[in-house]
C-alpha cells in the first residue's frame, strides 16, 4: 500500500481527534464560565452574610425603622419593611396569578396559532422592561396628582410579575399530555371543562413553581418603592393605601445613612433578603423537579 493511500485512510481520524479536542476545550471552557458564576455569587453571598449575619436579632424583626436620615441612638429593627415588603407582594401576587394563569390557559388551549406568537412576544417584551420605567408609568398613570400609595407600588410588581408567571404556565401547560384531552374531549366534556377539571389539576405545582419564582424575582426590587412609595410613615403599617415601607427601599436609605449603625442594619437587611430570595428559589426547584416527575409519569 502506497503512502497515498495510508494517508487517505488517517485523514478521517485525525479530524476525528481534531474535533474531539475541540469538543474537550469547549467543554473545559463551559465549566470554567460555570464554576465562574458559581465562585461570584459565592463571594456576594459570603461578602453579604460576614457583615449582616452577625447583626441579626430579635430587635430587628420586633422593631421599626428610624426616620430616614435621622441621627438616633435607639435600637432599630426592619420590622416596617418586612410587613410592607408581604403587604405590597402579597397584594401584586394576587394580582399577577390569575391574569397570568389566564394568558396561559388562552395561549396553549384556545388561542389560534397565528395568535400564539404574538402573545409570546409580548410577553418577552414586557418581560424586558426595565423596572424603573414600569415604576415611571404607573406613577404618570395613579400617582401624579393624587399622593403616593402603597397599591401604585403593587400594581408596579404585579406588571414585572406577569410575564414570568404566563410564561412558566405555559411551558408547564406544554407538558400536559395530549391522550389527557383526547380522552376527555372523547367522553364529551367541552373544552373548557376538560381544561379546568383535567389540564389545571396536573400543573398546580408547575402554576407554584411559576408563582414562587416571580415573587423571588421581585423581592429586590427597589425601583417601584424608590418612586412610588418613598415618604413612609414610621411604624408598622398595614394599610396599602399610604405609603409603606419595603426591605429594599430600607436597605437603600439605610446604606445612604453613612453612619455605621445605619450600615450594619442595612448589612442584615441585606442578609434576610438574600436568605428569603435563596430558599423560595430553592422551594421552586423543588416544585419544579416533583412537577416533571408528576408529568412524566402520566405519559
Amino acid at each position: 500500500m502506497s503512502s497515498a493511500e495510508i494517508s487517505v485512510f488517517a485523514r478521517p481520524n485525525d479530524r476525528l481527534r481534531r474535533r474531539k479536542l475541540v469538543g474537550r476545550g469547549v467543554e473545559l471552557i463551559a465549566w470554567f464560565a460555570a464554576a465562574m458564576g458559581v465562585a461570584v455569587l459565592g463571594v456576594l453571598v459570603g461578602y453579604v452574610a460576614e457583615r449582616g449575619a452577625s447583626q441579626l436579632s430579635l430587635d430587628l424583626f420586633i422593631k421599626s425603622q428610624a426616620a430616614a436620615f435621622s441621627v438616633t441612638s435607639a435600637s432599630q429593627g426592619l420590622a416596617n419593611a418586612f410587613v410592607g415588603s408581604l403587604v405590597l407582594i402579597g397584594i401584586a401576587t394576587a394580582m399577577a396569578v390569575p391574569v397570568g394563569i389566564l394568558i396561559a390557559i388562552y395561549v396553549s388551549e384556545f388561542a389560534p396559532r397565528s395568535v400564539k406568537p404574538v402573545v409570546n412576544l409580548v410577553l418577552d417584551l414586557v418581560a424586558g422592561i426595565p423596572a424603573i420605567v414600569v415604576s415611571i408609568f404607573i406613577y404618570g398613570l395613579i400617582e401624579v396628582g393624587h399622593g403616593q400609595t402603597g397599591l401604585a407600588v403593587s400594581y408596579a410588581v404585579a406588571v414585572i410579575m406577569l410575564p414570568f408567571v404566563a410564561r412558566s404556565t405555559i411551558e408547564i401547560l406544554a407538558l400536559v399530555p395530549n391522550s389527557l384531552r383526547e380522552a376527555a374531549l372523547g367522553l364529551g366534556a367541552p373544552r373548557w371543562r376538560t381544561t379546568l377539571g383535567v389540564v389545571l389539576p396536573q400543573t398546580l405545582g408547575g402554576i407554584l413553581t411559576g408563582t414562587v419564582l416571580a415573587v423571588a424575582r421581585v423581592s429586590g426590587e427597589t425601583a417601584p418603592p424608590l418612586v412610588l412609595s418613598y415618604v413612609v410613615s414610621q411604624g408598622v403599617a398595614w394599610n396599602p393605601v399610604h405609603a409603606l415601607q419595603t426591605v429594599p427601599l430600607a436597605i437603600y436609605e439605610l446604606g445612604e445613612s453613612g453612619t455605621p449603625s445605619d450600615t450594619a442594619l442595612a448589612w442584615a437587611g441585606a442578609f434576610v433578603l438574600i436568605m428569603f430570595i435563596l430558599v423560595v428559589s430553592l422551594s421552586a426547584r423543588w416544585f419544579a423537579a416533583r412537577s416533571r416527575r408528576k408529568l412524566g409519569g402520566s405519559r
